[in-house]
Parts: C-alpha cells; sequence; structure tokens
C-alpha cells in the first residue's frame, strides 16, 4: 500500500565513520513519521564536488513514501544530520552527513531554502545511476 509521495533523498558522508553515518541515516529516515523507506540503493565512493579539497564520499540513494510535506521533511533531515554533527558553514566543504530532497514525486518547488527537483540533479551521475536503481531494483536492501 503506497503512503503519499515517492521522495528520492541521497544520502553522503566524506567525514569520520562514513558508513555509520549512511546506516544511522537509514534508520531514522525508515522511523520518520508518515513515512515508509522503500528502497535503498547501493553504495557507492565518489569524489567530491566542488571547490574545497576534501576527502572522497560514500553516496546513496533511498526512496521513501510519505505524506510529511516538503518543508517537513527537509526539517527532519536537518535534524538527522546535526545528530551525526553536521554543521553548515562552508557551501560544498566536508561534512558528516549530507541528506538532500532529490524529488519529490511530480513536485517542483523553488524557496530559498529548498528547491526540488535538486538543481544538481543532471550533473551528478552517480545519483542518476542510484535513481535508476531504485527505480528497477525489486525489493528492499540495507
Amino acid at each position: 500500500m503506497a503512503l503519499g509521495e515517492r521522495v528520492y533523498v541521497a544520502l553522503g558522508s566524506n567525514v569520520g565513520d562514513r558508513a555509520a553515518h549512511l546506516a544511522h541515516a537509514r534508520a531514522r529516515l525508515a522511523r520518520l513519521p508518515a513515512t515508509r523507506l522503500v528502497r535503498v540503493s547501493g553504495v557507492e565512493e565518489t569524489a567530491p564536488l566542488g571547490p574545497v579539497p576534501q576527502g572522497p564520499y560514500l553516496n546513496q540513494m533511498v526512496l521513501l513514501e510519505t505524506t510529511l510535506e516538503p518543508g517537513e521533511l527537509l526539517e527532519h533531515l536537518h535534524a538527522i544530520e546535526a545528530e551525526r554533527g553536521r554543521v553548515r558553514k562552508e557551501r560544498w566543504g566536508p561534512r558528516t552527513l549530507d541528506l538532500d530532497i532529490v524529488r519529490y514525486g511530480d513536485r517542483a518547488v523553488r524557496k530559498p531554502e529548498l528547491t526540488i527537483p535538486h538543481p544538481e540533479l543532471p550533473q551528478r551521475d552517480f545519483w542518476l545511476r542510484e535513481l535508476a536503481e531504485l527505480d528497477t531494483e525489486p525489493s528492499p536492501r540495507g
């Protein structure tokens, strides 16, 4: 049974125990109110993007079904990032955990704090691969 809209959330980490940060995010996303974790993509390591020198990222995408509004979901994502020590100070900088709403059903949102679909989607090949995997994979995995 579907619960709300299909939402794709990207997970990334390049500071500390990257795999543990992603695991924490998956567990917390699965427990959000009015939300169901439907599928998770495989995890892949990627080079950092942007001008700031830093280590490689572990990346993953999850598919949620939720009745939360985009702004509500974003607040939950920021809270989960903060639980893992995320401090928002440097754009494109290193981070313990980065959670981005990539797509939210068919919605388009243009606000200073949130743009959906995510504006970087066309430039991130790994996101495109992960989205394709989630759209074709028949069963959930961890």
